[in-house]
């Protein structure tokens, strides 16, 4: 979810596939069209269990976020794109305007839908694409000019725009659109770029009718990005890189709301470029104490990275403390995702592929064999790694996000396209 962004002209896009429909209850298996994108099964091994099972390639454009859905109505997948590909321009064919949408159910799993964001004024990227939690919305971010696009999926295999909403403090370029709801309200938590004099501030705008959204507070934050947010039983945390993350009420202590966010607390982890958060309930022990925030230092697309996972004590949410982390040389990580039934964190890492961590337990007590910089816990040396899927001898990825569900990994490589892994094993 973070690279730079560059100005381009608006393009167009054929779709690639359109022949079939889903009917709003997923009655009828999506129709793949005979020149359509087809998933190749794949044999890449992983270890602790981490193989990959297939491989839905896309060589035209950079592979952005990923964001499942399966359920009663089938199987999807939807890919965003960033930036150019290749050239010094955005073409029709290499530019990151587009959202793919994957059917991965029945016996021809492959790309049945293409969603072009065409616009008079110039977008390059869709970086990031969020499913709603009852999977009926499609929420895209765009870059370089902002906006918040939302998608009705009732025919899953083909989303239909509702809404592109842009306003003054949102036409800068929408980073990350994170959707949650408090109260029963959806929200977006949109972190918007800094571009000349104007600072990177969050803005939070209300889609409770989605077909009308409804900016509802705005403030310059972040130093100098916002990059992510992420929001969990009535606090939201904003990632301010190199001023860490700061806890805010949105419901949670009665003190804020979304539209009048009330302060809780800050903490900055070691070595700043706070880029993205994971904060939530451990299904099997009911524990919430930790949060883990990812790192991203310098990185050059395709080549290298940098940037640890930092483990922050949640226990006094007004003292948020950093406890331990993990670090992989040579490479950094990007998103995360957690199989909360199982106490496994899945963490991007751009050239090092995706690393599994057992996060079951007591993260912060360790020996002093155990200990890294500055007497936190060094979650390798401790064991905690269980595997590592598209790693290094895979070949050549950079993974940019991995999304669990339901038994699968879904992982986007930004040259490559999307992967389906098997999850690790204890």
């Amino acid at each position: 979810m973070s690279m730079p962004r560059r100005l381009v002209a608006p393009i167009a896009l054929a779709l690639l596939a359109a022949c079939g429909k889903d009917g709003p209850q997923g009655t009828t298996e999506p129709i793949v069209a005979a020149n359509a994108v087809h998933c190749e099964p794949s044999s890449v091994a992983g270890t602790g269990g981490m193989n990959a099972r297939l491989l839905c390639p896309v060589t035209s454009r950079n592979t952005a976020e990923v964001s499942p859905l399966d359920g009663p109505r089938g199987k999807f997948v939807y890919t965003s794109s960033w930036n150019r590909r290749t050239g010094a321009t955005c073409t029709a064919n290499n530019c990151g305007n587009v959202v793919y949408v994957w059917y991965l159910g029945g016996a021809t799993p492959a790309m049945v839908d293409s969603v072009v964001v065409e616009s008079v004024a110039m977008v390059n990227t869709t970086g990031d694409v969020q499913v709603s939690d009852d999977g009926s919305l499609l929420v895209v971010a765009t870059e370089p000019y902002g906006e918040i696009v939302t998608y009705s999926l009732a025919d899953p295999a083909h989303p239909t725009l509702l809404s592109r909403y842009s306003t003054p403090n949102l036409v800068n370029g929408v980073h990350t659109a994170e959707l949650a709801r408090i109260n029963g309200k959806n929200y977006v938590y949109a972190s918007i770029d800094p571009r000349g004099a104007a600072p990177a501030r969050l803005t939070i705008v209300d889609l409770s009718d989605p077909r009308a959204p409804r900016e509802v507070w705005s403030r310059v934050m972040g130093n100098p990005f916002v990059h992510d947010v992420w929001i969990y039983n009535g606090y939201l945390l904003t990632a301010l890189w190199h001023d860490g993350m700061t806890v805010w009420d949105i419901g949670a202590r009665g003190k804020g709301t979304p539209a009048a966010p009330d302060s809780v607390s800050n903490v900055r982890t070691v070595g700043g470029y706070v880029h993205n958060i994971w904060w939530g309930r451990d299904e099997g022990t009911g524990s919430t104490r930790y949060a883990f925030l990812g790192e991203e230092g310098p990185a050059a697309i395709g080549a290298s990275s940098s940037g640890d996972v930092h483990v922050v004590d949640m226990s006094d949410i007004t003292r948020p403390r950093e406890v331990a982390y993990y670090t992989v040389i040579g490479a950094g990580t990007h998103n995360f995702s957690v199989d909360t039934k199982n106490g496994i964190l899945y963490a991007a890492y751009y050239n090092a592929g995706v690393r599994a961590l057992d996060i079951r337990g007591d993260l912060g007590t360790c020996t002093v064999a155990q200990q890294g910089g500055v007497g936190r816990c060094d979650l390798s040396k401790m064991g905690r790694e269980i595997g590592k899927g598209l790693a290094s001898g895979s070949p050549s990825v950079f993974v940019w996000g991995v999304e669990y569900l339901n038994g699968s990994l879904y992982v986007s490589d930004m040259p490559g396209g999307l992967w389906v892994l098997n999850p690790a094993t204890r």
